[in-house]
């Protein structure tokens, strides 16, 4: 699966920022996403295993516990083919920080 459709997902993006936090039981995982999405919970195992299959997620048991933690690289390869893009965001966004700090400066 392309990186793209894994993160056109709402759901998957979602466990990604809980992951992004920190390491996390399925559990809790499923908990919350149950919660913000209605899902059920072979549903939210399912989204895990497209995450872990498609190395955004890695997975280690701790005694019956399985503990799901982000995995970077995968992301490292979606900022490499946006690197082509930037060209038409960042001259703006600069623009827009030297106007702020101008503006700043005039106020303070």
């Amino acid at each position: 699966m392309h990186a793209f459709d894994v993160l056109g997902d709402p759901v998957r993006r979602r466990i990604l920022e809980l992951l992004i936090e920190g390491e996390h039981a399925s559990g809790k995982v499923t908990h919350v996403i149950r919660q913000e999405f209605a899902i059920s919970q072979p549903a939210v195992s399912q989204h895990l295993k497209i995450l872990r299959e498609s190395g955004f997620a890695t997975v280690r048991t701790d005694g019956t516990r399985r503990i799901y933690a982000v995995d970077v690289t995968p992301l490292k390869e979606v900022d490499a083919w946006l690197e082509m893009f930037r060209q038409f965001w960042e001259p703006k966004l600069n623009s827009l920080a030297v106007e702020i700090a101008s503006r700043k400066e005039e106020q303070g």
